[in-house]
């Protein structure tokens, strides 16, 4: 049985094991949004921080639908990450987060006008945790579809956070 501090571990690993999430938000007409973005700190506390050119599409759609989703994919297993979402100017933060790679996608430094940081702050998580090898993972898969039943490849859980 796990302890919600075990989830909040195995959700941080999960994090730091993809780096990458797919961020969805919502349209004003109802349609759902995704796409890639670097998360920024992998000592999930709750809250995901991401960089974002602000003003845009994406923010506009969270003024609008302040729902979002963050999933994440690696060879540890899966992630979904549901919450609310917010647009955050604060130089302070933005300094804290900073780095080489950010600069890529802003050119002109961390004190461009357009820098900001999209927060979700999470409500939950459901994640699928993986730690066996893919050869193992693979070898259950044939096994289960050969012998019949469902191949036993790590924990399911739903966490309220």
């Amino acid at each position: 049985m796990s302890t919600h501090d075990d989830d909040i571990e195995t959700i941080a690993k999960l994090i730091k094991a993809s780096k990458i999430a797919l961020v969805t938000t919502q349209s004003a007409a109802g349609a759902l949004h995704s796409r890639p973005m670097g998360v920024q700190e992998a000592e999930f506390d709750g809250d995901l921080w991401f960089f974002t050119p602000h003003p845009s599409e994406k923010t506009d759609e969270i003024a609008a639908h302040p729902l979002a989703n963050a999933s994440f994919e690696s060879g540890k297993g899966y992630l979904s990450i549901s919450g609310t979402a917010s647009v955050v100017k604060d130089q302070a933060k933005i300094d804290e987060l900073w780095s080489k790679s950010v600069e890529a996608w802003f050119p002109e430094g961390r004190d461009d006008p357009s820098v900001a940081l999209l927060k979700i702050e999470a409500d939950s998580a459901e994640y699928w945790s993986i730690d066996d090898p893919k050869p193992l993972q693979l070898l259950k898969i044939a096994r289960a579809a050969v012998g019949g039943g469902e191949p036993d490849l790590g924990e399911n859980r739903t966490v309220d956070l």
